[in-house]
């Protein structure tokens, strides 16, 4: 619990955060910030979070880009 008290990414599920990016940028900006196929190549959130989930150097660049996108106030 003490871990998780200073994580900026606690309480964000992957899907949220890739859904937000892929709405900010779209997917082929998405695709040119993360050289990653699942972002490139028919692009969707599903197969995104498939990728993602077993690929742990590519989902660490996508939530440092989340944490380094300033995203308008909703």
């Amino acid at each position: 619990m003490t871990e998780q008290k200073n994580n900026p990414l606690h309480g964000i599920t992957l899907e949220t955060i890739v859904t937000r990016l892929a709405g900010h940028y779209g997917w082929e900006e998405l695709g040119k910030r993360i050289s990653i196929r699942c972002f490139q190549t028919d692009p969707s959130v599903k197969s995104s979070l498939k990728f993602l989930r077993k690929t742990p150097w590519a989902r660490d660049k996508v939530e440092q880009l989340f944490l380094n996108t300033r995203f308008p106030s909703e």
